[in-house]
């Protein structure tokens, strides 16, 4: 079973396009009317639709922090850090590997990946 993915609305449109050509299953918070929630909103949304939310803000880091410590179930983050260091192709192929080859039931140990990888 692959991965879905939930992208912020800070995550370039060509990213989301080029996830789209190799088939992965992509969903923006645009698409989903949400562009300017709460973080929490965010990361709740994700989980309400079983995926892996994918961001470069780290407060999202900071509410995972928390939600692990308080013991509060979340479906899982991947973390670009510092993007503007990734080549759209570089990103587009990290994003593919984890969607493709890895279950979702990865997150649930490991609830927070960090791109590049």
């Amino acid at each position: 079973m692959a991965i879905a993915l939930y992208m912020d609305e800070h995550v370039p449109e060509a990213i989301t396009n080029g996830l789209r050509m190799r088939n992965v299953d992509v969903m923006t918070v645009q698409e989903d009317i949400l562009s300017g929630e709460s973080d929490i909103t965010i990361l709740d949304r994700a989980g309400e639709l079983n995926r892996i939310l994918v961001t470069h803000d780290r407060h999202f880091l900071q509410e995972a922090s928390r939600r692990m410590e308080e013991n509060i179930h979340f479906y899982g983050i991947i973390y670009v850090d510092k993007p503007k260091y990734l080549s759209n192709r570089e990103y587009i192929d990290d994003l593919e590997l984890i969607a493709k080859a890895l279950e979702p039931i990865y997150f649930e140990e490991r609830k927070v990946e960090r791109l590049p990888l």
